[in-house]
């Protein structure tokens, strides 16, 4: 009896020692398996328009999942069973992914704004009317500037799905000013004043060339809309420097800006 109790001793001991051997062997081949394909995954995605960013982020997935299946098969090597613990790796991952929904969704979000370069940082954009220079791209959200000083934090979730104007992607914008003038004045007098205008105002692109029409007849007057284009950098301060050089250039014109009135009439009954 108890040379069975030993001889199964040495039995388990022998066994023990050849599945930490074999353990051993399966992690070091898994790990130099997992370097090579991670040096081939980085040659793989240099070949692509990617950015720096999303290459890291491919990369660190990557490695996550090779080394998690790393951890598998060593586990098996040492004769454990994995089957309930990939089990509970399966519940506990479906539990995260269903709390994480919505960071999720912004991860998933922020790839498609870094490959699809809807906006780079330095753009002005407009999403969902709230307007701002961009400062940061993440994998959770965008920061914009907004032109009053304040930061606002967009879900790239939403931002990804929603619609976008990129306001200095052409490196240009258009100017639309809106006047108005009397019914007596000419039309010419009128367009003459606002290209004036438009000559005093530094920053306005020569090409497109400016242009001033007349848009429509109101209560109080003529509309007239001048047209012009500047730089992305320049457009605020070249559109109210031309409001100030409109207005003077009126003036200079003899042309009255007209704005709304009420003529009162006072009857005084006669008795």
């Amino acid at each position: 009896m108890l040379d069975l109790n030993g001889a199964l001793e040495r039995f388990a001991g022998k066994l023990a020692l050849e599945n930490i051997l074999a353990a051993a062997v399966t992690l070091l081949v898994c790990l130099l398996a997992a370097r090579l394909l991670l040096r081939l995954a980085g040659r793989l995605l240099l070949r692509t328009k990617l950015e720096e960013r999303i290459r890291r982020y491919v990369l660190l997935l990557v490695k996550l999942l090779l080394y998690t299946l790393t951890a598998v098969f060593t586990g098996v090597s040492l004769g454990v069973n994995m089957t309930s613990l990939v089990a509970l790796l399966s519940v506990g991952s479906l539990g995260v992914t269903l709390a994480a929904e919505d960071i999720l969704g912004n991860v998933a979000g922020g790839l498609v704004i870094l490959s699809s370069h809807p906006f780079a940082i330095g753009d002005y954009i407009e999403s969902d009317g709230v307007s701002g220079t961009v400062e940061e791209i993440s994998l959770n959200h965008t920061k914009l500037i907004t032109p009053d000083g304040l930061v606002a934090l967009l879900p790239n979730k939403a931002l990804a799905a929603s619609r976008v104007t990129n306001y200095t992607a052409l490196g240009r914008r258009r100017i639309a000013w809106k006047m108005s003038a009397p019914y007596g004045v000419p039309t010419e007098t009128v367009k003459a004043a606002c290209y004036r205008a438009v000559e005093r105002t530094e920053h306005i692109l020569p090409d497109p060339a400016p242009a001033v029409y007349l848009t429509a007849f109101e209560d109080s007057g003529v509309a007239f809309t001048v047209y012009c284009w500047a730089a992305a950098g320049d457009f605020w301060a070249t559109q109210f420097a031309l409001a100030e050089n409109l207005r003077e250039c009126f003036a200079q014109a003899g042309v009255e800006i007209p704005y709304r009135r009420l003529d009162v009439q006072v009857r005084q009954d006669q008795r």
